[in-house]
């Protein structure tokens, strides 16, 4: 098949190693995921409460860490932060760090947008009922935003897996990483990057697929 040889791929080069850039891609992404939302939503909540130093702080993080290119930040932690504190980082240890600091600023987004969908109606019927900010936010507005945002949430999860690809900018061992050292081992470096492609492929469309079902049943619901 125009001259490419795939013959190298197999169940030993799998187990040996793309399995565990595969692992650490899927672990990325989750601990990104995580500490995105969890950060997106302090910072969105920093930006909706109307206090003005709070809302100054969270605008410019936000703001910031949109307008620089994903790669750059991967980059400019890694190569800039040893060299601040005086003692290396990880490659993987710099991405996950990264990761979630910048992917928290895209749930931000997200969540302020969850957040404000929610009728006010439903903010003043928890104050009548002398419900705190905090436990209004907690108990009434947050979990349906959620639901609202479960769709957008897992799509910009999808992006984040296919992000992870970056990191092998600095070395880290992710899916990527695992598909192009067997194929240098092997002498197949063409032939692992249309693997990795063909992979990354099959992930993203399947996952983007299940995220469709998903919102259409979430539509039916409502």
């Amino acid at each position: 098949m125009l001259g490419f040889d795939f013959s190298f791929f197999n169940a030993d080069v799998i187990s040996k190693f793309v399995a565990k850039g595969f692992f650490f891609s899927i672990e990325l992404t989750v601990i990104a995921t995580l500490g995105g939302i969890f950060f997106g939503t302090l910072l969105a909540l920093m930006r909706l409460s109307g206090r003005k130093p709070l809302m100054t702080l969270a605008t410019i993080y936000v703001n910031g860490m949109r307008s620089v290119p994903l790669v750059m930040v991967i980059l400019g932690f890694f190569l800039l932060v040893p060299f601040m504190i005086g003692q290396p980082i990880g490659a993987e240890a710099s991405a996950i760090i990264t990761f979630v600091a910048f992917e928290a600023a895209y749930f931000s987004e997200i969540m302020r947008a969850g957040i404000q969908s929610i009728p006010r109606g439903q903010v003043f019927a928890g104050q009548a009922v002398g419900m705190t900010y905090a436990q209004n936010m907690r108990l009434v507005i947050l979990p349906q935003a959620f639901r609202n945002m479960l769709p957008i949430l897992l799509t910009q999860t999808i992006i984040l897996f296919q992000d992870t690809s970056l990191v092998y900018a600095i070395g880290a061992y992710d899916l990527l990483k695992g598909f192009v050292t067997a194929g240098k081992i092997y002498g197949a470096t063409e032939e692992s990057y249309l693997l990795a492609a063909v992979v990354y492929f099959v992930i993203c469309f399947s996952l983007s697929y299940t995220v469709k079902k998903l919102q259409a049943k979430i539509a039916i619901i409502r």
